[in-house]
């Protein structure tokens, strides 16, 4: 309608406008009146159509709902079937789960009963038996009145009277072994109380290994030849002289072959005249004004070697902030010897000793070791101060601010003052192990070799031992026996004989251990 329009209008332009108009409302009526006319025709047809579908539809979904209808109907009873089906046959098993609980429980009620009546029984004759032993405790306690009646007629005495008697004569006893049990306790605690300090002691001087060096009085000083005896000399005696004049010791020059002896009881002037005689034989060049330097140089060494002995002395020992001149003089007990002992290392020793018996007593063992190092220190000038080396030691002391407690601990070791600490107990007890050590002093070196072989002579001699050794200072002998003469239980009596042996002949300090060997050796060749 459009298209035939515009063909229209262009070829009516002449038309008017309002014919124009009435010719577009004409053509527009007449388009509306075609479309309704064959939409109403083509409507109806299609609605009747569809209506006819519906139908059909509905219909067929009622019999499909007939159909299914029927079908859920035939399930749902086969299913309420199978359930009653189910229902009876778990009803049919507890029923039968029932009759068995029921037998069970007769049975059991059966058994009951039973045990019921032999109980019953047995009550019966326990009952019959407990009567016949009250009618036998009555007749015995018949029998016990009258042996007590018969007993107090011959005895003279009543019960109460006898037990009075009894009782008095057993508190006596009692009384006695009480006694005697606390003497034996008393006894015991002293010797676990000897024991444990011996053995406290014991391990402080195996822990200790301080080594020791015997020195006496003189020095030896070798010459490469005779010839050098004549040059030390000098003429008319002037390098002699000027050597005993600037050292104070004296020179011994007598037949023994290249040697010359220094002797001087100052044993700090005796070094330092060994070492320039040394520098000097060395050098060749020996005259007053060469001694006379040489003797400087000396002097200087040995103020060095003894400032650092006593610096090592102290580290050894763990002793710090000590005033340097102590320091010193503890340096100068190097050179220091009492009987034979050198000083020095008696003096760490016995700081060892009394710091480690501190340490197991729970005592301060900074103090104890402090003490023990300087408990000697008087000895560097006894020879120089008049008085004993405890006075000298204690003026020192005060005189270097050192404290009350370790001044006490130096002054106490010998006796000569009352200790008061513990500590200072300690210094005593440490000074004489330390002295009284084997090998430490020459007076008790021999004893203790012969207390050694005194002590693997009685083992020796006793049957049955092939070799015996003395070991750990004489606190242990191991004794090898003799395989073929006895077997492993005989040498537990060999053990106790050479013990009780040792205890008889032999005197020593704490306690010795024997220990037995039996050792059997089989030895073939393989050839």
């Amino acid at each position: 309608m459009s298209y035939y329009y515009i063909i229209k209008k262009r070829r009516c332009v002449s038309i008017g406008a309002g014919t124009v108009i009435i010719i577009e409302i004409l053509t527009l009526a007449f388009g509306l009146l075609v479309g309704y006319i064959f939409r109403k025709t083509v409507g109806e047809k299609e609605i009747g159509s569809a209506e006819q579908k519906a139908k059909n539809i509905i219909l067929d979904a009622e019999n499909r709902s007939e159909t299914i209808k029927k079908e859920i109907t035939i399930e749902a009873k086969e299913e309420a079937h199978r359930m009653r089906s189910d229902v009876e046959r778990e009803i049919r098993e507890r029923r039968a789960e029932i009759q068995r609980s029921e037998k069970r429980l007769i049975q059991k009620e059966e058994a009951i009963d039973r045990k019921t009546e032999n109980l019953e029984k047995k009550e019966e004759g326990i009952v019959k038996k407990e009567q016949a032993l009250i009618d036998k405790k009555s007749e015995l306690d018949g029998y016990v009145n009258k042996q007590q009646e018969e007993l107090e007629r011959i005895s003279g005495y009543t019960a109460e009277e006898a037990k009075g008697i009894l009782l008095s004569n057993v508190e006596k006893e009692i009384r006695i072994e009480a006694s005697i049990m606390i003497k034996d306790i008393e006894s015991k605690a002293k010797e676990e109380a000897e024991k444990k300090a011996k053995e406290i002691i014991t391990g402080a001087i195996q822990r200790c290994a301080a080594d020791h060096v015997a020195e006496s009085t003189v020095s030896v000083v070798p010459l490469p030849n005779d010839e050098m005896k004549g040059r030390i000399i000098g003429r008319e005696g002037r390098n002699i002289r000027a050597i005993e004049t600037l050292t104070g010791v004296d020179l011994i020059i007598d037949d023994t072959p290249e040697a010359v002896i220094l002797s001087g009881f100052d044993p700090v002037r005796r070094e330092i005249a060994r070492i320039a005689l040394e520098k000097l034989i060395v050098d060749g060049r020996i005259h007053p004004a060469r001694i006379e330097e040489m003797v400087e140089k000396a002097e200087k060494e040995v103020n060095n070697t003894i400032k650092e002995e006593g610096e090592h002395a102290t580290f050894e020992v763990g002793v710090h902030n000590l005033h340097p001149e102590l320091i010193k003089l503890l340096g100068r007990l190097k050179y220091r010897t009492s009987y034979g002992q050198n000083v020095l290392k008696h003096s760490v020793e016995v700081s060892y000793l009394a710091g480690l018996m501190a340490g197991e007593l729970g005592l301060d063992i900074k103090i104890a070791k402090r003490a023990g190092l300087l408990h000697d220190i008087g000895k560097a000038v006894d020879h120089e101060i008049e008085g004993t080396h405890v006075d000298i030691g204690i003026d020192l002391l005060r005189k270097y601010k050192e404290s009350e407690t370790v001044i006490n601990g130096m002054a106490a070791h010998h006796g000569d003052y009352e200790p008061k600490s513990m500590e200072s107990v300690l210094i005593t007890a440490a000074d004489a192990l330390s002295a009284a050590r084997p090998g430490a002093r020459r007076e008790a070196l021999e004893t203790y070799i012969k207390r050694l072989q005194k002590l693997e002579d009685i083992a020796n001699t006793t049957t049955g031992v092939e070799r015996s050794y003395a070991i750990q200072a004489g606190r242990e002998i191991r004794i090898i026996a003799k395989p073929e003469e006895m077997n492993d239980e005989e040498i537990v009596f060999l053990a106790r004989e050479i013990s009780k042996k040792i205890e008889s002949e032999l005197e020593y300090p704490g306690q010795i251990k024997v220990n037995v060997i039996r050792e059997t050796r089989a030895i073939e060749y393989a050839k």
